[in-house]
């Protein structure tokens, strides 16, 4: 099947995708915004819709998947940026909460120590940190895989020592 006839049944057969994107997002934006990257991914990928098959099911299949890549990556970041604590002291009154000036200094003492690191380790770093998968991180990076991978482990690792670096420095100077 060429390109172009691929195309026109793409065209054809695709109206059904906008109501099933404003049923899963429930957001008139975020849906023209799903069912355009559904039709930017299936033509990018149309030498593995096999001619014949149900072009509907593998569209569907398609905007699921994106759709629910799109809401674990949501997720994730907001697990990462989670105030637990916050809400746990809603619940039992009696405890006090953590202070949030020392929360935004710590923060900002993280960030600044990612804004260190080599570009090489922060760049995939950063877009791990965003939901990103590593696979994702490769092609966009045009590396491969395991160097990916290996990346983000150094970069992690750096971090870590430079942390527990400067929170022994701040320990410290705070004891003095």
């Amino acid at each position: 099947m060429s390109a172009s006839e691929f195309q026109e049944i793409l065209t054809a057969e695709s109206d059904f995708l906008k109501p099933l994107a404003i049923h899963l997002t429930h957001d008139t934006s975020m849906a023209e915004d799903l069912y355009q990257e559904t039709l930017y991914r299936a033509l990018a990928n149309q030498e593995k819709y096999q001619a014949g098959s149900n072009l509907k099911a593998w569209l569907y299949t398609i905007m699921k998947n994106i759709f629910i890549n799109d809401y674990r990556r949501k997720r994730k970041h907001w697990t990462i940026f989670d105030s637990t604590t916050a809400t746990l002291a809603a619940d039992h009154p009696s405890r006090s909460g953590r202070n949030a000036g020392e929360s935004n200094l710590r923060y900002a003492e993280i960030r600044k120590q990612v804004d260190t690191l080599p570009e090489i380790f922060r760049k995939p770093f950063l877009l791990y940190f965003q939901g990103f998968k590593y696979e994702e991180i490769a092609r966009m990076l045009r590396e491969p895989l395991g160097t990916i991978k290996s990346r983000i482990h150094f970069a992690r690792k750096m971090l870590k020592a430079r942390i527990s670096q400067s929170e022994q420095i701040w320990l410290s100077a705070s004891a003095s």
